[in-house]
């Protein structure tokens, strides 16, 4: 496949733009070459600015669970629209849409609404500090919450593919209150309480980690980080921007039978645009302003066209739950058919999935955390990504990342994907 026009855009856009994209993860700096540029979508494909079509697998980096364009979730955005874009004052689908999240999620009474994962869980942090009156959080190696000063301490995901896991612009003051510890390690946490006793105000986790890849909890280390907040007068938060509403209706939470004090939610609940959200029993809600002393505002929060994108995807995933377990199904028939072509073509990897979300890593180790994701063979993704691109796959451009499932993906889809993979894995 040829790329000429997205070579061409690229070149313009470096022009304006810091290193020619809004976001460092879309950049192709981690595998080379240029980044491709989209025209549209629709269910499982791209169609980029060369008229190529791309069998999509970042969907969004997930908000796509039932495909690109889809119709009801358009419908809704184009009649609110109609009416007016945004108004700075309450609308009743606020009120909608949260009353259908707070119904589908398990052990939320309220929710807010922002315009980002990053804020979701910047707000969230800063109601646990005031509702507990502590200042320090544990935070996990490779787990990325979002671009806020607390979280950028070996955060994962683009941080990682760009070697600079402590961001510039950090301050010593705002890292010393975030403390490190190792995913699926609950010695290692329980020392970090130990040391900082009656300090910490939170422990912030992706109960299904997707930004060093997809890692699958441990048995037992999520409820063991719910017994040692629970012991210690410390509030557990749920990262679900990425699992929320897409591994169960209700989340990890429903799946896995584990309960957190705080829940942070993006990508599916905006239907595909701009939308945050954080949730939690009332007592810890009515911390927030106009109720209690802990400020948080958005002038752009609860957005009319983000509000009905949002009601749309939510409606229709929880109108039909049979469409999670369509994609665990998916995700295993093609987790299954790579396996089978690797170990064919003799090369060294291990795949991790949970319902929806897979990933693979160039290394025969188990992948459970930061430094086992790390050990992954870079080389050989860097050709296993440009292969498949010239195949017609998109895959993230960053071995660091989650691969997401859409219901618009078809068994067909999946066999030209399996067998993609069979050709591009005799070159390595």
């Amino acid at each position: 496949m040829l790329y000429k026009r997205s070579s061409q855009l690229f070149a313009e856009a470096e022009k304006v733009i810091p290193g020619g994209v809004n976001s460092p993860v879309r950049a192709f700096k981690a595998v080379g070459g240029t980044p491709i540029f989209v025209k549209s979508a629709k269910g499982a494909y791209l169609y980029d600015e060369d008229g190529n079509r791309l069998i999509d697998y970042i969907n969004s980096w997930g908000p796509m669970i039932l495909g690109h364009a889809y119709e009801p979730v358009v419908h809704a955005v184009i009649e609110k629209a109609k009416l007016g874009t945004s108004f700075g004052m309450p609308t009743e689908l606020e009120t909608q849409i949260a009353a259908l999240a707070v119904a589908m999620v398990p052990n939320i009474d309220k929710i807010r609404f922002v315009n980002s994962g990053t804020e979701a869980c910047m707000s969230a942090v800063r109601l646990a500090r005031g509702f507990t009156k502590k200042d320090k959080i544990i935070k996990f190696a490779g787990c990325y919450h979002g671009h806020s000063d607390s979280f950028l301490i070996q955060a994962g995901s683009g941080a990682i593919t760009f070697g600079s896991p402590n961001s510039p612009g950090v301050t010593a003051g705002t890292a010393k209150d975030t403390l490190l510890a190792r995913y699926n390690d609950l010695e290692n946490v329980a020392t970090l309480i130990d040391a900082n006793k009656n300090e910490i105000a939170a422990i912030i986790v992706e109960p299904v980690a997707g930004n060093m890849g997809c890692i699958p909890p441990n048995k037992g280390f999520l409820e063991g980080l719910r017994q040692l907040c629970t012991d210690n007068g410390i509030l557990l938060i749920f990262d679900e921007v990425m699992t929320g509403f897409r591994l169960a209706a209700g989340g990890v939470q429903e799946l896995l039978h584990v309960t957190a004090d705080i829940v942070c939610f993006g990508k599916v609940i905006g239907g595909g645009l701009p939308v945050g959200a954080f949730a939690a029993r009332a007592e810890i809600m009515n911390y927030l302003a106009p109720l209690g002393p802990v400020y948080q505002a958005g002038t752009l929060s609860g957005n009319p066209l983000a509000m009905a994108a949002g009601l749309a995807m939510l409606q229709a995933l929880n109108s039909d739950r049979t469409i999670f377990k369509r994609l665990e199904e998916k995700t295993a028939y093609l987790a299954a058919g790579i396996d089978k072509v690797l170990k064919a073509n003799d090369v060294t990897f291990t795949i991790n999935t949970v319902g929806s979300m897979i990933s693979v890593h160039f290394d025969a180790a188990p992948v459970v955390d930061f430094q086992t994701a790390a050990n992954g063979d870079n080389e050989t993704f860097k050709k296993f990504f440009h292969g498949l691109l010239q195949e017609g796959i998109y895959i993230a451009p960053s071995a660091y990342e989650t691969w997401f499932i859409t219901d618009a993906l078809t068994y067909a889809d999946l066999d030209f994907t399996i067998q993609a993979i069979a050709k591009v894995s005799k070159t390595f």
